[in-house]
């Protein structure tokens, strides 16, 4: 029946995509057969342990401490009623609007010798110019602590939802068992949402190995920058790409990792005792205790970052909103804006097809699609300009450049990153959507196409707009691709911050810093929404 056919317009529509998005993944690990040049063979003898060394001891610290952090403050507001928790439930997730590189340059102006934070204290008590109260951030520890502010979010999230679901009734059988609150937290909650803890764990290690803008500004050598400075500092773009295939080694690790523990993911009780969770009040120190634990790192990731680039940016900054900052500023939500577009529209069409045609060639492009998240921004930036390269080359003969270094390649980018979280949302969408309303229409001979325009797009109105919001706060906060696509003198607000950055101009910075995090709060607004409707003891 051509209902289950794969050879159909709508299956070679998606198996065309599917091969569009994964030629530059191709392209990259080819790669590794191709000339190792005198560049690769100097990279190996002196920097190649380095970069493995600094990547494996940042990512090991920073899961360390965004496993501390996210389970310990998700575990707190989950299963306690004290001062503050209805908003620290939510407020929790804020630092993920602020991307590590611009947390990073916040750090430097504040803690470096002559920073915000020593000048006070300098000031303050009298000590002479060069004294240092806080101690050099621009080294791998100072990396390590800003990568576990601005990514605990990811196991918080994760880890709450899946505390939520436990069952008082387990929680009340291991009081009965004689342990204490802190023995019911390590040897039951924990144990029982282990695959949740190793998903929320392994998106952070990806977030951590794809990141540039942080660990290129504290000079620490890691798979990103030594990609980066092959390309650019030696000019060879084979040996980059091979670096990138070792870095997508790492990757796919992570990626296997994270499936398989979603795969594994029970966290509901199958006993049919099962109650809903009853908050312990909290009150005098373990209340304070409970409040300080929660809030510190909102202080840290979220609330000293904004208020320190609120403050340079009125005090001293107000003249950067010129003609070249709205510039700027336009070009970033021009990108945003058409990116979202067309990756809502294409998660739109490959859903639709997966519940059209409900074969497994559909539902495989769709995972595999969605995979392109968990790539770093640098590898897929590699890849689409030798694709682009060739494509010129052999398209467009005798002509001049056409898509190499145009906006074309940068969106693409953008979609095979983003396609994800537009994927999610409509996912979600689609499953609020009673398949009888699409028998009720077959049989008023109502075509696929009617069918997508006339009924499923304006009940899918609110999941569309979900998924451009967020594709437009992940577009605005990416840096390698954007560094490394855009055409020449084209700016965004990414882009812009790590220029001034990168010249130690931090107050300069702090202008498009703050327009990034503004929009980076978009997408925390909706998780604020359904986080208030996963509350306890809320009526479904």
């Amino acid at each position: 029946m051509q209902k289950n056919s794969v050879i159909s317009p709508w299956g070679i529509l998606s198996s065309l995509v599917l091969v569009v998005f994964v030629l530059p993944i191709i392209i990259v690990i080819s790669s590794i057969f191709g000339e190792w040049s005198e560049n690769w063979s100097h990279i190996y003898d002196f920097a190649l342990f380095n970069y493995i060394y600094n990547s494996s001891i940042l990512v090991i610290g920073v899961l360390f401490i965004v496993l501390i952090i996210g389970t310990t403050s998700a575990w707190i507001v989950t299963n306690y009623q004290f001062f503050g928790k209805n908003t620290l439930e939510w407020a929790l997730i804020l630092p993920l609007a602020v991307p590590a590189y611009i947390l990073a340059y916040t750090f430097t102006g504040l803690f470096d010798t002559y920073g915000t934070a020593n000048i006070l204290i300098r000031d303050l008590f009298g000590f002479e110019d060069n004294y240092t109260l806080f101690p050099n951030v621009r080294n791998l520890v100072g990396a390590i602590i800003v990568f576990s502010f601005t990514l605990y979010p990811y196991v918080y999230l994760v880890t709450r939802s899946a505390f939520l679901n436990q069952s008082q009734s387990m929680l009340e059988a291991g009081r009965l068992l004689g342990l204490n609150a802190i023995q019911i937290f390590y040897k039951l909650g924990i144990p029982i949402i282990r695959p949740a803890i190793i998903g929320g764990a392994m998106l952070v290690a990806m977030e951590t190995l794809s990141d540039f803008g942080a660990v290129e500004h504290f000079a620490i050598q890691t798979f990103t920058t030594g990609i980066f400075r092959a390309w650019y500092g030696m000019y060879d773009i084979q040996t980059a790409m091979q670096l990138a295939s070792m870095l997508l080694v790492f990757v796919g690790l992570f990626i296997i990792l994270e499936k398989n523990s979603r795969d594994n993911a029970r966290y509901t009780s199958k006993s049919s005792t099962y109650k809903p969770k009853k908050l312990k009040k909290l009150k005098g120190y373990k209340a304070f205790f409970a409040f300080v634990l929660c809030f510190f790192p909102i202080c840290i990731g979220f609330i000293l970052p904004i208020s320190e680039l609120s403050v340079w940016m009125l005090n001293y900054n107000l003249n950067f909103f010129n003609d070249k900052f709205w510039t700027t500023a336009t070009n970033t939500v021009f990108l945003g804006i058409v990116s979202a577009i067309l990756c809502s529209v294409l998660a739109l069409i490959v859903n639709f097809l997966i519940r059209l045609k409900n074969n497994n060639l559909s539902k495989i492009v769709s995972s595999l699609l969605s995979l392109g998240y968990a790539f770093p921004g640098l590898i897929l930036a590699v890849g689409i300009v030798q694709l682009f390269v060739w494509l010129d080359r052999y398209l467009f003969s005798g002509s001049e450049i056409v898509l190499t270094g145009s906006l074309i390649g940068l969106i693409f980018a953008y979609i095979i990153k983003s396609y994800a979280l537009s994927n999610s949302a409509i996912e979600s969408g689609y499953e609020r959507i009673s398949i009888t309303l699409d028998e009720s229409a077959r049989t008023l001979g109502t075509s696929d196409i009617r069918l997508l325009s006339k009924i499923h797009f304006p009940l899918l109105k609110t999941s569309l707009l979900t998924s451009m919001l967020i594709v437009i706060s992940e577009v605005v906060k990416e840096l390698p691709a954007t560094l490394i696509l855009r055409p020449f003198n084209f700016e965004t607000l990414a882009v812009s911050t790590y220029i001034y950055a990168a010249e130690e101009r931090m107050i300069q910075a702090s202008a498009p810093a703050v327009a990034i995090v503004l929009i980076g709060l978009i997408p925390i607004i909706i998780l604020t929404k359904m986080i208030r409707l996963s509350r306890v003891g809320r009526k479904q």
